[in-house]
C-alpha cells in the first residue's frame, strides 16, 4: 500500500528547495536537446537510468541504515561535476531542514551537526524516509520519481509546454521508475556502498558546469 508519507515526500510542494532546480533541464533547453514532448521524454529517459539510479540507490541505502558519511563519500564519487555536486549538498542542507520540521528524529539532528556543509540530497532522501517510517524501496521510488519530475516541470516553464503533455511523459516513464527503483533497491540490499551503480551522464556534468557559468539563467541548476 502506497504511504502518504511517500507522496509527501514525492511532492514538488515539498519545501526543500527542489523547485527552484531544474535537473540539467535548462542546459539541455538552451543546447537544443530538449525542444518538446519526444524529447523531454527521451531526456527523462537517460536521466532516470544514470544518476537517476544512482540517487535511487543512494536514497535507498541510507533508509536501511547504511553509514551516512560512507554514503556521501560515495555519492561525491559518482558526482564528477563540481556544481553539482555544490548542489546536491545544497539540496540536501534544504531537505534536512524540511524533514526535520516534518518528521522530528534524534538521529536527523545528530546528522545535520556532524556535517554542516550538507550531505549530499539522495543520502539526506533515505534518511528523511527512514524517519517517516518508510522502507529502502520507498526511499528509491522518491528518489527516481525526482530524477523525471524535476525536469519534466522544468520545461513546462522553459519551454511554455502544456502541462498535460510533461504529465503524459512521467505518466509513459512510469514503469521505467519503478523498475529503477526496484534495481536500486536490490543494489542497496548487498550493504556495500561500493556494490552501488555508478552510471554516469556526461552531458549532465558538462551542462551543469556550463550553466554554473551563465550570467542569467532561470533555475539555479
Amino acid at each position: 500500500m502506497m504511504s502518504a508519507a511517500l507522496l509527501l515526500l514525492a511532492d514538488g510542494r515539498f519545501p526543500a528547495g527542489a523547485h527552484a532546480h531544474s535537473g540539467g533541464a535548462e542546459a539541455a533547453v538552451r543546447a537544443g536537446r530538449i525542444t518538446g514532448p519526444a524529447s523531454l521524454e527521451e531526456f527523462c529517459r537517460g536521466r532516470l537510468h544514470t544518476t537517476g539510479l544512482v540517487a535511487a540507490a543512494l536514497a535507498a541505502a541510507a533508509c536501511g541504515g547504511q553509514d551516512s558519511a560512507e554514503l556521501d563519500a560515495a555519492a561525491d564519487a559518482r558526482t564528477p561535476s563540481p556544481a553539482l555536486r555544490a548542489t546536491a549538498r545544497k539540496l540536501g542542507r534544504q531537505l534536512m531542514r524540511a524533514a526535520r520540521a516534518t518528521w522530528p528524529s534524534p538521529e536527523l539532528d545528530a546528522l545535520a551537526a556532524a556535517f554542516r556543509g550538507g550531505l549530499h540530497q539522495p543520502v539526506v532522501l533515505g534518511l528523511a524516509a527512514r524517519a517517516a517510517g518508510l522502507a529502502p524501496a520507498d526511499a528509491a521510488r522518491a528518489a527516481a520519481y525526482d530524477a523525471v519530475s524535476g525536469p519534466s516541470g522544468a520545461a513546462v516553464r522553459l519551454l511554455s509546454l502544456d502541462p498535460f503533455a510533461a504529465t503524459a511523459v512521467l505518466a509513459r516513464l512510469s514503469a521505467e521508475v519503478d523498475a529503477v527503483a526496484r534495481r536500486a533497491t536490490e543494489a542497496a540490499a548487498l550493504g556495500d556502498p561500493d556494490a552501488l551503480p555508478s552510471a554516469s551522464a556526461p552531458l549532465l556534468d558538462i551542462g551543469a558546469e556550463a550553466h554554473a557559468a551563465w550570467p542569467v539563467r532561470l533555475f539555479a541548476s
